[in-house]
């Protein structure tokens, strides 16, 4: 068993967490409802959102609808969401990517097919479209909401927890869950694949701890809905020592925050004075 400190990891973090699909492409014939699925889904997974048309006007005005300049927009859009996903968070594209080549230039971890019309609204995207052979969830009804509800069931699928995979495992008693105990979450699945939170049972011993495990609980699958199923939370008794005997396989580490993130003090958001992402509110009213 071994110790080791880690200096001034901050969050976001410049790695993707690969185990995770973050790049998400919602493609189909115009008109389909992309983007109606996309402005949903955005707020499910807390994406970044980028919307083809937007981007070709406000970005690339200077690309076209030849097949030329479809390649490139499907190029430069992947891109987009690759670096907007590099924190560990999802990024969503509503775009037609009419043909093999505009997806594979994406690159999308995760292909979204609104097949719900035959025809689009422009009879040169219509004629060049080629059905996809390779996507993870085909949308050919329902309403807006329940695509959602099924694109997230499937992202969940792809994403599953594993009690026989590698896991980290943080204890705390995160009265309230705040960012820098997110950052703690996003880096221990980035380096293992998944993470058990374990919460002290602690709620109601002194004035420190008002919070119950529901509560927590809630709260830390709230904020962390963008690691899906790779998170599981879980109650233990107040434990205030831990000891091992001889070393067992397990690696023991301290991740030590960086300043800014250490200064996230509990403490001052249960007194009102900042918010759970680390920033000033001002004083509670009495």
């Amino acid at each position: 068993m071994k110790e080791v400190k880690e200096k001034n990891f901050s969050f976001p973090g410049k790695d993707v967490i690969k185990v995770m699909k973050r790049t998400i492409l919602i493609m189909g014939l115009p008109g389909s409802g992309k983007t109606t699925l996309a402005e949903k889904l955005v707020v499910k997974l807390n994406a970044a959102w980028f919307n083809a048309d937007a981007v070709r006007q406000d970005i690339y005005s200077e690309l076209g609808f030849s097949a030329e300049d479809r390649l490139k927009h499907a190029e430069r859009m992947g891109k987009l969401c690759k670096w907007a996903s590099m924190n560990g968070g999802y990024a969503v594209a509503d775009f037609v990517c009419p043909t093999k080549k505009t997806r594979d230039a994406f690159n999308a971890d995760f292909v979204v097919w609104v097949n719900r019309i035959e025809k689009g609204r422009y009879e040169d995207t219509n004629k060049m479209f080629e059905a996809p052979e390779n996507y993870d969830i085909q949308l050919t009804d329902g309403s807006p909401e329940e695509w959602v509800d099924q694109v997230v069931d499937e992202l969940n699928k792809t994403q599953a927890w594993d009690n026989k995979a590698p896991t980290a495992l943080l204890i705390g008693r995160y009265q309230p869950f705040h960012v820098g105990h997110k950052t703690l979450v996003a880096e221990a699945v980035k380096r293992t694949g998944q993470c058990c939170i374990a919460l002290r049972d602690v709620a109601g011993i002194d004035d420190s701890n008002p919070y119950d495990f529901e509560k927590v609980k809630a709260e830390i699958h709230a904020v962390c809905s963008e690691f899906g199923n790779k998170i599981k939370v879980v109650e233990l008794p107040n434990i205030t020592d831990v000891f091992y005997g001889r070393g067992v396989g397990y690696n023991i580490e301290q991740l030590e925050l960086s300043k800014e993130l250490q200064e996230v003090s509990a403490t001052k958001i249960r007194a009102g004075e900042i918010g759970q992402d680390g920033k000033t509110l001002g004083k509670r009213p009495e």
